[in-house]
């Protein structure tokens, strides 16, 4: 259930990832146009547009480290119940060969 949504919700994140990544593109242009006319406020405006961008993707990428540490652990979860039932069919099994 958990590995599901978590399978489903990868593919949005990943595009958000995408799209970061063009308006850091253009954010970047902007910036630099603004730096090459000289103006005063470009370098305030490109720290502010810097900064929030850096929290912008630092964020979705541990939203995302976090989707695939709770993907981990599901999947953890669930080899550990096939390996419990592998080995309570084993101990039937060799139960059963002893009768």
């Amino acid at each position: 259930e958990d590995v599901m949504k978590i399978l489903e919700e990868a593919p949005n994140a990943r595009k958000a990832l995408r799209e970061n990544y063009d308006n850091l593109l253009n954010v970047a242009d902007y910036c630099y146009n603004n730096y090459i006319q000289g103006s005063v406020k470009a370098l305030e405006e490109t720290k502010k547009f810097t900064t929030q961008s850096l929290a912008s993707v630092a964020y979705q990428i541990s939203t995302l480290a976090s989707s695939v540490l709770s993907l981990l652990d599901a999947q953890t979860n669930q080899l550990r119940h096939m390996e419990s039932s592998i080995n309570l069919i084993g101990q039937f099994s060799k139960g059963q060969g002893e009768i």
